[in-house]
């Protein structure tokens, strides 16, 4: 029997409670997966059922949303962080990594944080989500996906001033996303023969040299070298020729060199679908591509598609490391 997706309730404050109500709802048991959080915090109107293992959350999900109950001190306003909650969000990612670990759980979705949340209330030293769980896995390099079925893209370089981008791309922080990106490619997504593409850091990819140098000095020796590797490589590409229908059929994943070259194709081709994947850990994680929208919590009106989409890549992605 396949095991459940573990979906840890992120910063219960924010939409998490509701979109996690939401997605049981339009997926049952077709596609079984387990809260992990408090019950409490759950819209009244959701049936739950509370589980002592995930394995029981594959028959319970037919007819409530499976909770492995974990409680919270404090109490919840929807919009407002309760300072009190923050040890407890950061205990139960933990709890989640340990059920993936254990293979009690196929793979692990989590729900938004809210990062300064968990700085005030628990001293969280991680600059976010990503970090934490690499810490966790005791991994020292993981990488952001943004995918959907209309688009992979990968930034090399993620949270940082775009003056910081040119010095930040070197050559071994490339290979590096670029050899993770290929092998979860093969893993994770049963691609045998992944096809990447490569933008430029530059308008046009540098024409030659006349825009900058960054694709002759940096970008072109890395995807040299991995060619002879055997990967399949295009580019560097210049970005805005890149991310059209038919540019798009050519690859199966893009990788750019700063986030808003990335994401703002994505958001633009499949907004409400679109799932972050980290890539480099021991499991699978994928995340809704959003953030925990205090301003719209417990009004009921949260699009849970993205969290929908994270769920079904979590379990299709799964089902392909585990085989």
């Amino acid at each position: 029997m396949t095991p459940p997706v573990a979906l840890s309730c992120g910063e219960p404050a924010g939409i998490g409670p509701e979109i996690a109500a939401a997605a049981w709802d339009r997926l049952r048991d077709r596609l079984p997966f387990f809260l992990i959080g408090d019950p409490a915090h759950l819209p009244g109107n959701i049936p739950h059922v509370l589980i002592d293992t995930p394995g029981e959350a594959v028959a319970a999900s037919a007819q409530a949303l499976p909770v492995l109950p974990h409680p919270f001190a404090g109490s919840l306003t929807p919009g407002r962080p309760n300072p009190d909650h923050a040890q407890a969000v950061i205990d139960v990612i933990a709890r989640g990594v340990e059920l993936v670990h254990s293979r009690e759980a196929l793979a692990l979705c989590t729900a938004p944080i809210h990062k300064q949340a968990l700085q005030e209330g628990a001293g969280f030293e991680h600059p976010g989500h990503t970090e934490y769980l690499a810490h966790l896995a005791g991994v020292d390099r993981v990488v952001m996906m943004l995918a959907s079925d209309a688009l992979r893209v990968v930034p090399a370089t993620i949270h940082i001033p775009l003056s910081d981008v040119p010095q930040a791309l070197n050559p071994a922080l490339l290979e590096q996303t670029i050899r993770i990106t290929n092998a979860a490619l093969v893993r994770d997504f049963g691609i045998a023969a992944p096809r990447i593409a490569i933008a430029g850091l530059n308008p046009h990819a540098g024409e030659g040299g006349r825009m900058g140098r960054e694709e002759i000095e940096v970008i072109a020796p890395v995807l040299t070298r991995l060619r002879d590797d055997g990967l399949d490589l295009r580019g560097p590409m210049s970005a805005d020729t890149m991310f059209h229908a038919a540019a798009r059929s050519g690859y199966d994943a893009a990788i750019c060199m700063y986030h808003d070259q990335a994401l703002i194709p994505i958001k633009t081709v499949d907004f409400d679908r679109g799932v972050n994947v980290t890539l480099g850990l021991p499991f699978i994680r994928t995340s809704p591509d959003h953030g925990t929208a205090l301003d719209i919590a417990g009004q009921g009106i949260a699009n849970p598609t993205s969290l929908i989409e994270a769920l079904k890549m979590a379990q299709a992605m799964g089902r392909a490391r585990h085989a």
